[in-house]
């Protein structure tokens, strides 16, 4: 099994709206830990029964947020646009649509000043303690736009660029909100491109993941390691889903 027969089934399982295989655990375990990681109060089970059932069910009188619901089901939905448009180069146009999908119907696109679609217009940092600088709004399109021309330059990219690529994007933070969610479903996108295995940042990893992008110029191996500790997980899951599928086309 290798990477790419991972995204011809994604795609193929997408199309044929099957439940219970890679792309099902994928899109579930992608926007419930993307978005956990984000402050999302949004349960595994709950993330589940959404994706199946369009349905859901509080938990112990615990209070969701109604953005919270809405951005679970973008979630889906970005998944979807990612696998859509693999056979398109990343640009910067693709990358505003992403940030689109993710915030449409939420209580942010009633605020002018969150700018939905488009780049920040306020300045914005990472962390409240020891918080890591972002581009200031005046130079983000120009800086975004580098990058991604940079990114698109090369004819393949290693594991390791698109980590490189993960923290300049984060740096930028080119967006009011979603940056994260969107800077890592471009590192699935890109993954898939370039022929690597993909993989989900999990919430329990997230203190390590947070540590990794703060420290990356000193110590880039705590990003990498964790991203590769990610990496071989997610690729046991999948390898055991597409084996199972081998297994029963015979």
């Amino acid at each position: 099994m290798n990477p790419i027969t991972l995204k011809s089934e994604l795609l193929r399982q997408m199309d044929a709206h099957e439940k219970g295989n890679i792309y099902h655990w994928t899109q579930t375990n992608f926007a419930y830990n993307s978005n956990r990681i984000e402050g999302s109060q949004i349960s595994p089970d709950q993330t589940e029964m959404i994706f199946e059932d369009q349905t859901f069910l509080p938990e112990q009188n615990t209070p969701i947020r109604l953005d919270d619901l809405v951005e679970v089901r973008n979630h889906f939905r970005l998944f979807d646009y990612m696998l859509q448009t693999l056979e398109h180069p990343l640009s910067v146009g693709l990358i505003l649509e992403m940030q689109r999908l993710l915030k449409r119907g939420t209580s942010d696109e009633t605020r002018p000043w969150m700018n939905v679609g488009g780049f920040t217009t306020i300045g914005n940092q990472i962390g409240m303690i020891n918080p890591v600088k972002t581009t200031p709004p005046a130079r983000v399109e120009a800086e975004l736009t580098e990058l991604v021309n940079e990114c698109t330059s090369k004819s393949s990219r290693t594991f390791q660029d698109l980590i490189d690529f993960h923290v300049r994007f984060e740096r930028i933070h080119p967006f009011s909100d979603g940056n994260g969610r969107i800077g890592r479903m471009i590192l699935f996108r890109e993954c898939l491109v370039n022929g690597l295995w993909p993989f989900i940042i999990l919430d329990r990893n997230r203190a390590f993941y947070i540590r990794g992008l703060r420290e990356y110029d000193s110590e880039p191996g705590y990003l990498t390691d964790t991203c590769l500790h990610t990496q071989d997980q997610y690729r046991a899951v999948a390898e055991q889903f597409l084996t199972e599928l081998s297994s029963d086309s015979e």
